[in-house]
């Protein structure tokens, strides 16, 4: 397989202001907005608007989006929730009628209300130096005049060659001649340049509640979708309180539900439960229980994770110690469990990261997602966008705590964080990657304050994802056949990949030194820049 963790890169240090992302031309025009006089989320939404255009099987203005801001690197952090809702007439019982059991994520029933452009705008207003307008358009230049498609961009273009096919007005864009961009080549997308112009020039209404909200619903609508103009129009992120576990003596911060942080938090008290301090971070006892962990962690994820708004998720129940006791409790240390747990809590899908550090030690922890590639396939006509597929993370089950309803949030993997120290915050950071993004934050931050590595060979170093249920544990190519076969033996099923698991940026500051360090995942394409 292409295999993009290659060990050898190593970490940026800077003294001024740094961005770290997954494309090098995200990278690039988030330094030229930190020098032009623009503050971290200046540059965090920026680099998220290039990247949206160049790559775009990975994020897009249609998709949602998450973000954690410190002031100046103190602790009273500034958490965003941008994702969006299903539409109004979106019910369990509408789909169980129609024999709809599952939503499927090329569905037009899987499009919630795209956050993104909300979420932008309301945190530039509220945090920004720079305008809207201002910030959108190195990405509306890229998108009008052409972008080369990088290496890890092809070779994602190549896997959902398939999907990219399916729709007429998706393959005239991301099939130019009818094949699949390859790297090297230059790509246009010249009505989403369009899009992001007229959000530019008339603001973030004019997604919601003028052309381009009309072409999406119109387009939608004539796929059997429920989306409306009244639920364009009523499109609104939050801002909400981040939760906080502690680990190895830091302070970790991610934002509530929705979103997944919370399982990265539960599985770093967990771990800490389990370190030794001895070993290798490959070692086959460490890999046994971090395995284990993520299957018991994920399992109550998907018991209890949902919308708070709608759905009372029991937050301090499971980070409780009791819980966290309880889980560790049932944990065998020489095999497998083959049965999971009832998920009980004691009573009382693809994506970018961002992180941007700029001299003020302003700090932006910023997430923007599809969800699966290129979203859910299908592109509005006339607009040029992308559509994600969020609304698969809902379940049709009923009465469940994440069953789809009218206006409701879907459970969501997108986690940006943040790492703090004695009231200062000492790290931004973030991993990619659908589902796998809770169980990454806990590999990542293990790795850096477990075993004494730098913030790129953390990142570096070769992951490996669990199922909850069936056994199966999605394993890297460096993850050698001594511990395939040992870990066989323990009762999992290692399946190497085809495709490199997740990606992570990270961005630490050293208050003593007055410093910056800056790691990016080779598993991308991206770089940490730095002056």
């Amino acid at each position: 397989m292409t295999y993009f963790g290659e060990v050898g890169r190593a970490p940026v240090v800077a003294k001024n202001a740094m961005a770290a992302t997954s494309h090098v031309k995200s990278s690039e025009v988030a330094v030229e907005i930190l020098k032009a006089g623009g503050n971290a989320m200046d540059a965090a939404v920026a680099a998220c608007a290039v990247q949206c255009v160049v790559e775009p099987g990975s994020t897009g203005i249609g998709g949602d989006c998450f973000a954690l801001f410190s002031k100046n690197g103190g602790t009273d952090y500034v958490a965003y929730n941008g994702s969006g809702r299903a539409p109004a007439a979106a019910t369990q019982e509408w789909y169980h009628e129609r024999g709809i059991e599952q939503i499927d994520t090329n569905s037009p029933h899987a499009v919630t209300i795209p956050g993104a452009i909300d979420a932008w705008d309301r945190l530039i207003r509220d945090h920004g130096r720079m305008t809207l307008g201002e910030l959108l358009q190195p990405a509306i230049k890229l998108a009008r005049e052409g972008y080369k498609i990088t290496r890890r961009v092809a070779f994602d273009f190549k896997n959902a060659e398939k999907k990219l096919g399916r729709y007429d007005h998706t393959a005239s864009v991301f099939l130019p001649g009818g094949r699949v961009p390859e790297e090297g080549d230059i790509h246009h997308q010249l009505k989403l340049a369009d899009s992001m112009d007229a959000i530019a020039r008339d603001g973030r209404d004019v997604f919601y509640r003028g052309d381009i909200a009309k072409d999406i619903v119109d387009y939608l609508k004539g796929l059997g979708g429920l989306q409306t103009m009244d639920d364009f129009a009523r499109a609104q992120g939050n801002y909400v309180k981040p939760i906080i576990t502690t680990y190895k003596g830091y302070d970790v911060y991610q934002c509530p539900p929705n979103g997944q942080g919370i399982i990265a938090l539960m599985l770093l008290k967990l771990m800490e439960r389990i370190d030794t301090g001895n070993g290798a971070p490959l070692d086959i006892d460490r890999i046994h229980y971090e395995i284990e962990a993520g299957r018991l962690c994920y399992n109550q994820r998907d018991a209890y994770l949902a919308d708070p708004e709608q759905s009372d998720v029991p937050v301090q129940g499971m980070l409780s110690d009791e819980n966290i006791d309880r889980l560790f409790d049932l944990i065998k240390s020489d095999r497998a469990m083959e049965i999971l747990p009832d998920p009980g809590i004691p009573d009382h899908k693809d994506t970018v990261y961002i992180t941007v550090v700029d001299k003020d030690r302003n700090c932006c922890s910023f997430i923007n997602t599809l969800f699966t590639f290129f979203g859910t396939g299908l592109m509005a006509p006339k607009s040029g966008i992308m559509l994600q597929s969020r609304g698969a993370g809902f379940t049709l089950e009923k009465c469940h705590p994440n069953v789809i309803a009218p206006h409701k949030r879907p459970l969501h993997t997108i986690i940006p964080a943040m790492v703090a120290r004695n009231g200062k915050t000492v790290m931004s950071y973030g991993v990619m990657g659908g589902q796998y993004q809770a169980f990454g934050h806990m590999q990542f931050l293990s790795r850096l304050l477990n075993y004494g590595m730098n913030i790129q060979q953390a990142i570096d170093h070769p992951r490996f994802f669990p199922d909850i249920n069936s056994g199966v544990v999605q394993v890297e190519d460096e993850i050698d056949s001594v511990l395939i076969e040992k870990l066989k033996k323990f009762g999992h099923k290692p399946v190497p990949q085809h495709t490199p698991i997740g990606g992570a940026q990270a961005i630490s500051i050293d208050w003593g030194k007055g410093t910056l360090t800056g790691g990016s995942d080779p598993r991308k394409d991206g770089c940490a820049i730095g002056y």
